[in-house]
């Protein structure tokens, strides 16, 4: 049970501390007259703190040498 979660772990940790982030982009209607509709994309991001990467990274590193030094 350790080495599925240490994976999924380690895989979040190098997605944190390479990309930095979650990006998305987000439309808004900024106006609508009649049957013309201007819209405007705004460029978001959600961002992951690489300490949280980090963290994650070697937490995940840790529980495959546990899982491995038990069998």
């Amino acid at each position: 049970m350790q080495k599925p979660i240490g994976i999924v772990l380690v895989i979040i940790g190098i997605v944190a501390l390479v990309y930095g982030g979650i990006h998305y982009n987000d439309q808004k209607t900024v106006l609508e007259v009649g049957g013309i509709k201007a819209t405007a994309t705004e460029h978001k991001t959600i961002p992951i703190s690489p300490i949280v990467g980090a963290i994650s990274l070697v937490g995940g590193i840790v529980l495959l040498m546990a899982g491995k030094r038990r069998t």
